[in-house]
């Protein structure tokens, strides 16, 4: 058998001391190999669903188990395809054995009845970084709204949550719900995958919650106080575990004219703009197969540096803060139109327009984040951080 890692695989596996004596949902095999045995499986993956230094389909397929469909998200199965782009429907062949791929993110980004007809299970095994706009989870809950309306039973292989240990951001107003906030959560929420396919059937996100046959597999030797280093690159633009912990804030600029990286080689670990007033750091970015059209191509970029710092455990809103009152008066469209989409609300913008203290900005988000810390707790599977 040809090993997907040789095909898949060109990103740094980082491991550290800690990692190893974690066991995810995928390598405690013996809690789901029964459950999935003699069944019509398809899987929800891409390419960091491994077992230890395997791919979960490599590793099913060794033990005979009937793979008959496998769904991709964004960024497709392999991880490579740029933020945003459709991703096209494949197949994936191991020893003469022909998988077709389905794409949830191309002209639709919910699985079509039609393609889960005949499945008795799908398995969700994918890598996510615990922040609200990252596009994994939406593609887990319209898998799940399908799963239940089919009488499909849905299996979540669990895996840490590298910015868990901390909850923060607005909670998302839902009607600004899209694809990157299909949940009414805040922006950093810790929470498992295991944990948030949980509470999107307990509190009724999808049609026919109570109909779905939920079941997570859990990780061993981890809860939310514990730090968990990503042995793989969960995306092309976060190559490593300082924008990982940075993602959460960082993301707020996607709707902004500020880079955050995007075309360099340290994506997610700078902050810059060609107006920025502190000339003492600077970066220029270019199209790469990661992202081709990046902001300020070509364009020599002012901000601050932080592929070194110590990342704290809070979304930070000072960098938004501090770019926008150097730019406002350069940059009159320093907000994008869907920056509401990202923040979850349409206040945040208009908070930093109107000059409103960080202080009270965050005291805003106060009531709805203790309503949601509090639903929260019904659904964890891990001593929590607190």
């Amino acid at each position: 058998m040809k090993k997907l890692l040789i095909l898949l695989f060109t990103c740094h596996l980082v491991f550290s001391q800690q990692n190893s004596q974690i066991k995810v949902g995928s390598e405690k095999m013996n809690e789901y190999i029964d459950k999935i045995s003699n069944k019509s499986v398809g899987l929800l993956v891409n390419h960091s669903s491994t077992v230890r230094s395997t791919h979960l389909i490599d590793t099913l397929i060794s033990k005979n188990i009937n793979i008959k469909k496998i769904f991709s998200p964004e960024h497709g199965f392999t991880g490579k395809i740029e933020r945003g782009k459709t991703v096209n429907e494949d197949t994936l062949i191991i020893d003469e054995k022909i998988i077709p791929i389905v794409s949830m993110y191309g002209k639709t980004r919910i699985p079509s009845k039609e393609s889960i007809k005949g499945l008795d299970i799908i398995i969700f095994d994918i890598q996510d970084v615990g922040a609200r706009f990252y596009t994994y989870i939406s593609a887990m809950h319209n898998m799940m709204n399908v799963c239940a309306e089919l009488g499909i039973s849905f299996l979540v292989l669990d895996r840490p949550n590298p910015n868990s240990g901390y909850i923060d951001g607005p909670v998302l107003e839902m009607e600004y719900q899209s694809y990157i906030g299909m949940h009414e959560i805040p922006i950093v929420h810790a929470l498992t995958v295991g944990e948030l396919a949980k509470m999107i059937k307990g509190e009724k996100w999808i049609e026919n919650s109570e109909k779905l046959k939920l079941e997570v597999i859990k990780i061993d030797n981890w809860d939310h106080s514990k730090e968990y280093k990503l042995p793989i690159r969960p995306s092309p633009n976060l190559p490593n575990q300082q924008s990982i912990l940075l993602y959460p804030s960082l993301c707020l600029f996607e709707q902004t004219t500020v880079s955050i990286g995007r075309g360099t080689t340290f994506p997610f670990q700078v902050i810059g703009h060609p107006n920025y007033d502190n000339k003492s750091f600077s970066f220029t970015p270019f199209s790469v197969v990661e992202e081709r059209k990046p902001k300020h191509e070509g364009s020599e970029s002012f901000g601050i540096d932080l592929r070194k710092i110590k990342v704290k455990k809070e979304l930070n809103i000072k960098f938004l803060i501090d770019f926008y009152n150097k730019l406002k008066n350069t940059d009159s469209d320093f907000f994008g139109k869907y920056f509401y989409r990202i923040a979850g609300n349409k206040k945040l913008e208009n908070q930093i327009k109107d000059g409103i203290s960080e202080k009270e900005i965050r005291s805003s988000w106060e009531i709805k984040l203790s309503q949601y810390k509090a639903k929260r707790k019904k659904y964890l599977l891990y001593k929590d951080f607190e």
